[in-house]
């Protein structure tokens, strides 16, 4: 049985790279599963492979399987959404990701229950009393052309409430996205968020072009979103990765959001509330 975060907070589970377990009231949610082990190799397409450095904080066996209500994944790629998860999760499983990885994990892999949502569009899961409005948000993981290469990504707005409709609690996903002008109407739309989780790590291909944000575009974001607290991820799990997360946490903390860090490492917990998180 899961242990029910006190009312108006989240309890988060860092597993790794971008893989998070929420826990909200009696929903349960995973990010982005991968849970390849160390020496193991991500498939990034095109014969590109990455080396995994590190391990999963837990194995997909050991997640509360009995308990998922859905996984949110930003986009179909072989670190985020990998062959050990596609073996360990049911088939049956809720998948909200973007329509490109809809597409594929049904007609591919058997997910049945996957659902594809386009920029600014929601889906609302809720079991109890509890709810969640997850909304697909602007991401670029490449720029220009060579956007073609990789799989479409989306950031995600998750916004936690109750039956009633009143939001408590809202959680941002960049996703595995560059920073880039689009990012802006996010900061417009959305004033007051309570916790951004930055997919970070300077993901760097053959060639030197980066594709996902380092620690400058990740303080930039920060710039943007003006989070009240942030929690970075993705980052010294793969050889691909060029920017660390003391690079990052060095370059906040000198634009002076060093109060907005949230320190959690792989398999610590945090808890996060609209006014507090410890």
């Amino acid at each position: 049985m899961q242990r029910i975060p006190p009312e108006g907070t989240s309890e988060i589970l860092f597993i790794g790279n971008a893989t998070l377990l929420i826990r909200y009231g009696e929903l349960t949610l995973l990010t982005d599963p991968n849970f390849l082990h160390r020496g193991q190799f991500a498939h990034l397409g095109y014969g590109l492979v990455s080396r995994r450095l590190t391990e999963p904080a837990i194995d997909v066996a050991e997640l509360p399987h009995e308990d998922l209500d859905a996984v949110v994944l930003s986009h179909l790629h072989g670190d985020h959404f990998d062959r050990v998860a596609r073996r360990g999760l049911d088939l049956g499983l809720p998948v909200v990701t973007t329509p490109h990885g809809s597409l594929l994990l049904k007609r591919l892999f058997g997910f049945r229950g996957a659902t594809g949502l386009r920029t600014w569009q929601s889906h609302t899961l809720r079991h109890g009393d509890s709810s969640v409005r997850i909304t697909s948000l602007p991401g670029r993981h490449a720029p220009g052309p060579v956007r073609a290469l990789l799989p479409p990504v989306m950031g995600s707005l998750l916004e936690f409430g109750d039956r009633s409709g009143e939001i408590r609690l809202v959680l941002y996903l960049s996703g595995d996205t560059l920073m880039y002008d689009g990012l802006r109407e996010i900061a417009e739309r959305y004033r007051d968020i309570h916790l951004a989780v930055l997919h970070l790590g300077g993901t760097t291909l053959p060639g030197g072009l980066v594709v996902t944000m380092d620690a400058e575009q990740g303080a930039d974001l920060l710039d943007l979103l003006r989070p009240r607290r942030a929690l970075p991820v993705h980052y010294n799990d793969y050889t691909v990765f060029r920017s660390s997360l003391e690079d990052f946490l060095t370059e906040a903390g000198r634009r002076g959001h060093d109060a907005r860090l949230v320190r959690c490492a792989p398999g610590e917990r945090v808890t996060v509330g609209a006014e507090a998180t410890a």
